[in-house]
Formats: C-alpha cells, structure tokens, sequence
C-alpha cells in the first residue's frame, strides 16, 4: 500500500454508479474526491472524442487527482483513473500512449471498486452511449486491474448493497493501512 492518503479508486464500464457512489463515499468518510475529468473534457468539446483526445484527458485526470490528494490525510475517492483512459484508448483508438499506461501503473492506487454491470442503464448523452457492450467493456477492466496487480472489490448488487459493500471495503482498507502503518 501507499503511504497516506490511501487511495481508493471506483472503476468499471459506463453506467454502473461511479459518480454517485465516489461522492456518497466521499461523504461518509469525510474524505476529498477527485472527478472522472473526461466529463468535464466531453462537456466542454461538445462532440465524440477521438485519439487526440487521450492525452488532454490523461494529463486533466492526473490534476485532478492530484488536487484531490493535496488535501487528503488519510484517504482520498477517486471517480475512475489513468486505468479507465487505458482501457477506453485501448478499445477505441486500438492503442493507448505509452506514457499513460506507464503513469497508470506509477500511479495505481491501493484499492480499486470494480463496479459491475448489473444496474439498469440510464443515457446521459454522449458519455454513456454503448449499453449494449458493458459486459464487455466490464472484462476489459477486469483484465487490466489483473494485469496491473492492483487489489480489487467487486461491487455488484442493489444500489443499497453496493454502497454498503463499498463501505466496508474502504473501512477495511483503512484498518489495514492503519495497522501496517502502526507495526512499521
């Protein structure tokens, strides 16, 4: 694990209650969040992305979080990371810069939520626009969390159950950071 903050990133294919769970986290803990900044980049364009976006997007996610970081002391919610710009790259554009896949492994955090594609589907424009292709976009991240070696907690269920095992899953995080911490 990381030093302080312990980060704790919510990651998966589109439309499984990132957004909303990272902040619903981020309050319950009292910890600072860090947005999924292609949003921001898609409002702001205002038209599909394309590979020239990648990296515009990877260096918008990277301040984010950092900023995020900057006020943490002991844990900080990510809305998705560098992981989700090297899938989606990888699946659109049949690459990703290599740099991004290196900085995504400098910068894996200590707990990944995998949320899974088992909620209904709801549009929200150009940023959710292939429900029919979640289950596949879902063992895409699955396949790269494996490969990064990152610690992953499936969250799957009801709204309600998934909140509540995200929440354990963090509370246990911080115990073990907490006690690796105490015996150093």
């Amino acid at each position: 694990m990381s030093a302080w903050p312990l980060v704790v990133v919510l990651t998966g294919s589109e439309c499984t209650g990132k957004t909303t769970l990272a902040g619903d986290l981020a309050v319950y803990f009292g910890a600072p969040s860090s947005p999924e900044y292609v949003r921001e980049y898609l409002d702001r364009k205002g038209t599909p992305l394309d590979a020239s976006d990648v990296s515009s997007i990877a260096h918008g996610q990277m301040r984010v979080e950092d900023e995020a970081a900057s006020s943490a002391s002991r844990l900080v919610i990510r809305d998705t990371d560098l992981i989700s710009t090297v899938v989606y790259s990888r699946h659109y554009n049949g690459a990703c810069p290599p740099w991004i896949a290196d900085a995504a492994k400098q910068r894996l955090a200590d707990l990944y939520l995998l949320l899974h594609p088992d909620v209904p589907w709801q549009a929200d424009g150009l940023q959710h626009d292939r429900p029919e292709q979640r289950a596949d976009m879902h063992e895409l991240f699955r396949r790269q969390l494996d490969v990064s070696g990152a610690r992953v907690v499936d969250i799957v269920g009801s709204w309600e159950t998934r909140r509540e095992t995200a929440i354990e899953a963090v509370t246990q995080a911080v115990a073990r950071a907490l006690s690796a911490a105490s015996s150093a």
